[in-house]
């Protein structure tokens, strides 16, 4: 019986698309769920593509009330009973309540090797700190915003003449392998760290 995964995003879904195509064959799980943020987000197309549940819940309407937002967010996760939840481009800070009811089940790729540069702005951050290298992680969701066991990392060298978009998306191929590969391990209960 595979673990049921749903995926949460707010674009185009290029992380969602690695994570789907990769659960074929001998992997653990399979995805249950694409949930946006947003009706415009162009992952759901993409979801739809692959033969993936699709749902939406805006959160425009909902305004400051973030706390009615998760509830409905909650009510649809539910729906589909997912096993463990993938932040996938989910771009909403999510509440320490909604974090506990899911903890020790949810995942999110962020486009720094952290503890460096939580939040948003991470490559111009990098750039501007003069670093060497830059990268991703994949880790489990706690309360502390990008703050949760690291589950891996991948890293790029900083070039000289990058920009903030020419290192995105450099990251962002290495996000496409590294997120699979923890999902896969993190389905098999391997909660180890992976560096690649």
């Amino acid at each position: 019986m595979s673990l049921r995964v749903a995926i949460l995003l707010s674009g185009g879904g290029s992380n969602m698309v690695a994570l789907v195509d990769s659960m074929t064959g001998t992997h653990p799980a399979r995805a249950c769920l694409v949930l946006a943020n947003d009706p415009a987000a162009g992952g759901l197309a993409k979801a739809k593509a692959r033969g993936v549940p699709t749902a939406v819940v805006d959160h425009r309407p909902f305004g400051p009330d973030r706390a009615s937002f998760e509830a409905e967010l909650t009510c649809v996760l539910e729906t589909h009973a997912p096993d463990i939840i993938c932040l996938a481009g989910f771009m909403r800070v999510l509440t320490p309540a909604f974090v506990t009811r899911w903890q020790g089940r949810m995942l999110n790729i962020h486009p720094s090797l952290l503890p460096k540069y939580p939040g948003l702005h991470t490559h111009a951050r990098a750039l501007a700190a003069g670093d060497a290298e830059a990268g991703c992680s994949v880790h489990e969701v706690t309360a502390e915003l990008d703050g949760g066991p690291i589950l891996g990392q991948a890293r790029v060298p900083v070039l000289a003449d990058d920009t903030p978009d020419s290192l995105a998306a450099r990251v962002l191929v290495q996000e496409h392998r590294l997120y699979p590969m923890v999902l896969r391990r993190f389905a098999d209960g391997d909660r180890g760290r992976l560096d690649i």
